[in-house]
């Protein structure tokens, strides 16, 4: 088998450090906000570039607590792409507010900024990109646009964690930044945690409020938070993989251009690397008219596939009938045509050739 990421065999090569560890953060039974949350809070901060990264429970949570403390709330409107995992969507209503889905880069798959004016009116309060698969947006072009109509820039990484756009990380560049520790993301956990990002004391400060029962002195609530707080066994696990991260980001860069090459001239379209930024492959995400039939062949062969996403958000049940008639017709035919091939830092060429002559042979059959 060759999975879409091999998470037994990272423990195997670090279990040594991550099981004292959390043997020693046992030990001390400082399991709420302890003393490896805020460290990590610290380092975080450190590799990101921001002044500020506060820990919480969820990438989900990152982005709602991002939204919440950035004032955003029923009326507004928030412009992001359509071509992502929902929950950038649902943090959005989860504060009341309506999201505007804009069109994508048929190259990036992240966020066109051509399109973002047209779709500003006066209740846009916020644009949210997505740094999709780990290639950062095009923020010099959005940040622009934010800066000329006064407008919000809040940036998902959930998938992103190391990438950078212009020589800055992602997640340094927005207002705020929200971050995904999800088990098989580039910086992973080994359960549910996130991270918001910031440099304004005042909106760090709010999502610490907000993450732990709108409290910033026990039992005193000056509004109504939530119970979002990092734990401090996962953060333990992040400090471990954080040291070792810009190695991890480097495998993932080998193998997508092992790829990339080999899969040269075969009919798939492979990613692009726009120059503008560091592309770190959470996902290696390709097109293909024969989706179907190479998964088909890869799952026969013991090798795994996935399509993220197989649905445009505009279409997704939830969200039809607010976007009946709405069309976007790149973000459409891209997830008709999308499928992701294992990555991961351990990878091996061997193992890319095992993956590509699959490919190949559904290809030119």
């Amino acid at each position: 088998m060759i999975p879409m990421v091999d998470l037994k065999g990272q423990y195997l090569a670090i279990k040594e450090e991550i099981d004292r560890g959390i043997l020693e953060a046992l030990e001390k039974t400082q399991f709420i906000l302890g003393p490896n949350v805020t460290a990590f809070e610290e380092e975080a901060a450190a590799f990101l570039g921001t002044r500020y990264a506060v820990g919480v429970a969820s990438g989900t949570d990152a982005l709602h607590l991002a939204l919440a403390a950035a004032g955003i709330t029923a009326g507004d409107e928030v412009i992001t792409t359509p071509f992502t995992f929902i929950a950038t969507a649902e943090a959005i209503r989860y504060v009341g507010a309506t999201p505007v889905f804009v069109d994508i880069d048929p190259r990036t798959f992240n966020i066109d900024p051509a399109l973002i004016e047209a779709a500003i009116t006066p209740k846009t309060r916020a644009v949210l990109p997505v740094h999709l698969f780990g290639q950062p947006a095009d923020m010099a072009a959005i940040e622009a646009i934010c800066s000329k109509h006064g407008l919000l820039l809040i940036e998902d990484c959930a998938q992103s964690f190391g990438a950078e756009a212009a020589g800055r990380m992602t997640g340094s560049r927005g207002a705020l930044g929200a971050f995904s520790f999800f088990p098989s993301k580039n910086l992973g956990c080994y359960g549910d945690g996130g991270l918001v990002t910031t440099s304004s004391p005042e909106l760090a400060e709010q999502v610490k409020v907000l993450r732990n029962h709108g409290s910033k002195v026990r039992y005193h609530h000056s509004v109504i938070g939530f119970n979002s707080r990092l734990d401090e066994v996962q953060a333990v696990i992040l400090r471990v993989k954080l040291k070792r991260l810009r190695e991890y980001n480097e495998g993932r860069r080998r193998v997508a251009h092992l790829y990339s090459s080999l899969l040269a001239g075969s009919g798939v379209v492979t990613p692009f690397e726009d120059g503008k930024g560091v592309h770190v492959y959470h996902q290696y995400t390709l097109l293909s008219d024969h989706r179907e039939a190479i998964m088909k062949a890869l799952g026969e062969a013991g090798i795994a596939s996935a399509v993220y996403y197989p649905i445009p958000l505009h279409r997704q049940d939830v969200f039809a009938a607010d976007y009946a008639g709405v069309t976007l017709p790149v973000a459409e035919e891209v997830a008709a045509r999308c499928m992701s091939l294992p990555i991961f830092p351990e990878m091996t060429a061997a193992q890319v050739e095992e993956v590509v002559a699959v490919i190949k042979r559904v290809v030119a059959a």
